[in-house]
Protein backbone atom coordinates (compact mmCIF):
# COMPACT_ATOMS: atom_id res chain seq x y z
CA UNK A 1 0.00 0.00 0.00
CA UNK A 2 2.55 2.33 -0.93
CA UNK A 3 0.11 4.96 -2.54
CA UNK A 4 -1.64 5.02 0.22
CA UNK A 5 1.72 6.35 2.37
CA UNK A 6 2.30 8.78 -0.51
CA UNK A 7 -1.89 9.71 0.30
CA UNK A 8 -1.09 10.19 3.78
CA UNK A 9 2.19 11.83 3.56
CA UNK A 10 0.58 14.54 0.82
CA UNK A 11 -2.35 15.37 3.30
CA UNK A 12 0.27 16.30 6.50
CA UNK A 13 2.35 18.29 4.35
CA UNK A 14 -0.68 19.71 2.48
CA UNK A 15 -2.12 20.95 6.52
CA UNK A 16 1.52 21.49 7.65
CA UNK A 17 0.63 25.52 7.91
CA UNK A 18 -1.92 24.57 10.31
CA UNK A 19 -0.57 21.59 11.93
CA UNK A 20 2.74 23.44 12.87
CA UNK A 21 1.78 26.26 14.69
CA UNK A 22 -0.49 23.92 16.83
CA UNK A 23 2.22 21.82 17.83
CA UNK A 24 4.72 24.73 18.76
CA UNK A 25 1.27 26.06 20.75
CA UNK A 26 0.81 22.94 22.18
CA UNK A 27 4.41 22.42 22.76
CA UNK A 28 4.60 25.37 25.09
CA UNK A 29 1.63 24.38 27.19
CA UNK A 30 2.71 21.19 27.98
CA UNK A 31 6.22 22.43 28.68
CA UNK A 32 4.39 25.05 31.19
CA UNK A 33 1.39 22.78 32.91
CA UNK A 34 3.24 19.21 32.92
CA UNK A 35 6.90 19.73 32.41
CA UNK A 36 9.31 18.54 30.61
CA UNK A 37 10.15 16.49 28.32
CA UNK A 38 7.29 17.40 26.50
CA UNK A 39 6.78 14.53 24.34
CA UNK A 40 6.27 11.01 25.46
CA UNK A 41 7.57 8.32 23.27
CA UNK A 42 7.57 4.20 23.07
CA UNK A 43 8.44 1.68 20.37
CA UNK A 44 5.09 -0.20 18.93
CA UNK A 45 4.84 -2.52 16.13
CA UNK A 46 4.46 -1.05 13.24
CA UNK A 47 3.78 -3.14 9.31
CA UNK A 48 4.23 -6.89 10.39
CA UNK A 49 5.05 -5.73 14.18
CA UNK A 50 8.12 -4.00 12.97
CA UNK A 51 9.03 -1.84 16.18
CA UNK A 52 8.96 2.15 15.42
CA UNK A 53 9.36 4.78 18.25
CA UNK A 54 5.75 6.51 18.14
CA UNK A 55 5.57 9.50 19.38
CA UNK A 56 2.83 12.01 21.52
CA UNK A 57 2.57 14.79 23.67
CA UNK A 58 2.87 14.02 27.25
CA UNK A 59 -0.59 14.00 29.47
CA UNK A 60 0.57 12.29 32.59
CA UNK A 61 3.25 13.48 35.53
CA UNK A 62 5.82 10.92 36.39
CA UNK A 63 4.21 10.82 39.93
CA UNK A 64 5.07 7.83 42.30
CA UNK A 65 4.43 6.98 45.83
CA UNK A 66 6.82 6.40 48.84
CA UNK A 67 8.19 3.01 47.51
CA UNK A 68 9.19 4.38 44.28
CA UNK A 69 6.18 3.13 42.33
CA UNK A 70 4.63 3.85 39.32
CA UNK A 71 1.09 5.92 40.27
CA UNK A 72 -1.81 4.32 38.67
CA UNK A 73 -2.65 6.04 35.26
CA UNK A 74 -6.06 7.94 36.93
CA UNK A 75 -3.68 9.68 39.50
CA UNK A 76 -0.90 10.67 36.71
CA UNK A 77 -2.99 12.22 34.12
CA UNK A 78 -3.33 15.77 34.31
CA UNK A 79 -5.88 18.44 33.76
CA UNK A 80 -4.60 19.85 30.36
CA UNK A 81 -3.78 16.02 29.57
CA UNK A 82 -7.48 15.05 30.24
CA UNK A 83 -8.25 17.93 27.95
CA UNK A 84 -5.39 16.97 24.98
CA UNK A 85 -6.68 13.72 25.10
CA UNK A 86 -10.80 14.16 25.02
CA UNK A 87 -9.33 16.14 22.00
CA UNK A 88 -7.05 13.57 20.54
CA UNK A 89 -4.61 16.69 20.08
CA UNK A 90 -2.13 14.49 22.19
CA UNK A 91 -1.92 12.64 19.13
CA UNK A 92 -0.66 15.47 16.82
CA UNK A 93 3.06 14.41 16.60
CA UNK A 94 2.45 11.55 15.26
CA UNK A 95 1.75 12.78 12.15
CA UNK A 96 5.61 12.87 12.09
CA UNK A 97 5.67 9.33 12.03
CA UNK A 98 3.07 9.64 9.05
CA UNK A 99 6.11 11.49 7.44
CA UNK A 100 8.45 8.97 8.35
CA UNK A 101 6.31 6.14 6.92
CA UNK A 102 6.13 4.50 10.35
CA UNK A 103 2.27 5.20 9.69
CA UNK A 104 -0.94 6.10 8.04
CA UNK A 105 -3.63 8.52 8.67
CA UNK A 106 -6.06 5.52 8.95
CA UNK A 107 -5.11 2.14 10.28
CA UNK A 108 -5.52 0.04 13.62
CA UNK A 109 -3.81 1.56 16.45
CA UNK A 110 0.12 0.79 16.94
CA UNK A 111 -0.50 -0.74 20.89
CA UNK A 112 2.37 -1.92 23.32
CA UNK A 113 5.35 -4.32 21.91
CA UNK A 114 4.00 -6.82 24.98
CA UNK A 115 0.90 -7.41 23.33
CA UNK A 116 1.82 -9.06 20.25
CA UNK A 117 2.98 -12.33 22.05
CA UNK A 118 -0.49 -12.24 23.08
CA UNK A 119 -2.71 -12.39 19.92
CA UNK A 120 -4.43 -14.84 18.35
CA UNK A 121 -3.14 -15.75 15.06
CA UNK A 122 -6.43 -13.93 13.87
CA UNK A 123 -5.95 -10.80 16.49
CA UNK A 124 -2.12 -10.93 14.71
CA UNK A 125 -3.61 -10.01 11.52
CA UNK A 126 -3.97 -6.51 12.31
CA UNK A 127 -0.08 -5.80 11.29
CA UNK A 128 -0.93 -6.78 7.69
CA UNK A 129 -1.20 -2.99 7.06
CA UNK A 130 0.26 0.09 8.20
CA UNK A 131 -0.89 1.50 11.82
CA UNK A 132 -2.92 4.42 11.65
CA UNK A 133 -3.62 7.60 13.57
CA UNK A 134 -7.10 6.50 13.84
CA UNK A 135 -9.35 3.36 12.19
CA UNK A 136 -12.37 1.70 12.23
CA UNK A 137 -12.23 0.59 15.55
CA UNK A 138 -11.45 4.09 17.04
CA UNK A 139 -14.63 5.30 15.39
CA UNK A 140 -16.73 2.66 16.36
CA UNK A 141 -16.66 2.74 19.80
CA UNK A 142 -12.50 3.76 20.30
CA UNK A 143 -11.49 2.77 24.35
CA UNK A 144 -15.13 1.67 25.52
CA UNK A 145 -15.44 -1.06 23.20
CA UNK A 146 -13.70 -4.22 24.29
CA UNK A 147 -10.17 -5.52 22.86
CA UNK A 148 -11.65 -8.48 21.27
CA UNK A 149 -14.21 -6.30 19.58
CA UNK A 150 -11.19 -4.06 18.75
CA UNK A 151 -9.32 -6.36 17.13
CA UNK A 152 -12.32 -7.89 15.32
CA UNK A 153 -12.54 -4.47 13.82
CA UNK A 154 -8.91 -4.26 12.93
CA UNK A 155 -9.01 -7.69 10.87
CA UNK A 156 -12.20 -6.10 9.58
CA UNK A 157 -10.25 -3.33 7.92
CA UNK A 158 -7.85 -5.15 6.66
CA UNK A 159 -10.06 -6.94 4.74
CA UNK A 160 -12.32 -4.43 3.30
CA UNK A 161 -9.84 -1.36 3.18
CA UNK A 162 -9.84 1.03 0.39
CA UNK A 163 -9.56 5.19 -0.48
CA UNK A 164 -13.35 5.69 -0.10
CA UNK A 165 -13.35 3.79 3.41
CA UNK A 166 -10.17 5.72 4.80
CA UNK A 167 -12.21 9.11 3.45
CA UNK A 168 -15.25 7.61 5.33
CA UNK A 169 -13.11 6.64 8.86
CA UNK A 170 -11.39 10.42 8.47
CA UNK A 171 -14.95 12.14 8.52
CA UNK A 172 -16.23 9.64 11.38
CA UNK A 173 -13.45 10.98 13.78
CA UNK A 174 -13.92 14.31 12.98
CA UNK A 175 -17.40 13.76 14.42
CA UNK A 176 -16.23 10.98 17.13
CA UNK A 177 -13.49 13.74 18.54
CA UNK A 178 -16.32 16.68 18.27
CA UNK A 179 -18.65 14.62 20.31
CA UNK A 180 -15.85 13.04 22.94
CA UNK A 181 -17.17 9.79 22.41
CA UNK A 182 -14.92 6.33 23.85
CA UNK A 183 -12.28 8.66 25.39
CA UNK A 184 -11.63 5.52 27.63
CA UNK A 185 -12.79 2.38 28.90
CA UNK A 186 -15.49 2.16 32.15
CA UNK A 187 -13.76 3.04 35.04
CA UNK A 188 -10.68 3.61 33.33
CA UNK A 189 -8.35 6.79 32.83
CA UNK A 190 -7.45 5.16 29.58
CA UNK A 191 -8.24 1.54 28.24
CA UNK A 192 -7.28 -1.69 30.14
CA UNK A 193 -4.73 -3.53 29.70
CA UNK A 194 -4.87 -6.56 27.12
CA UNK A 195 -4.14 -9.86 28.78
CA UNK A 196 -4.79 -12.17 25.77
CA UNK A 197 -8.22 -13.78 24.71
CA UNK A 198 -9.08 -16.62 26.66
CA UNK A 199 -9.40 -20.06 24.67
CA UNK A 200 -12.85 -21.93 24.92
Amino acid sequence: MVKKNIFSQLIVILFSPIILPLAGLLSIVVAFTIGRPIFFHQKRPGLNGKPFTMYKFRTMRNAVDDLGKQLPDSERLTKIGRVLRATSLDELPELFNVVRGDMNLVGPRPLLMEYLALYTPEQARRHEVRPGITGWAQVNGRNAISWEEKFKLDVWYVDHRSFILDLKILWMTVKTVLKREGISAAGEATMTRFEGTKQL
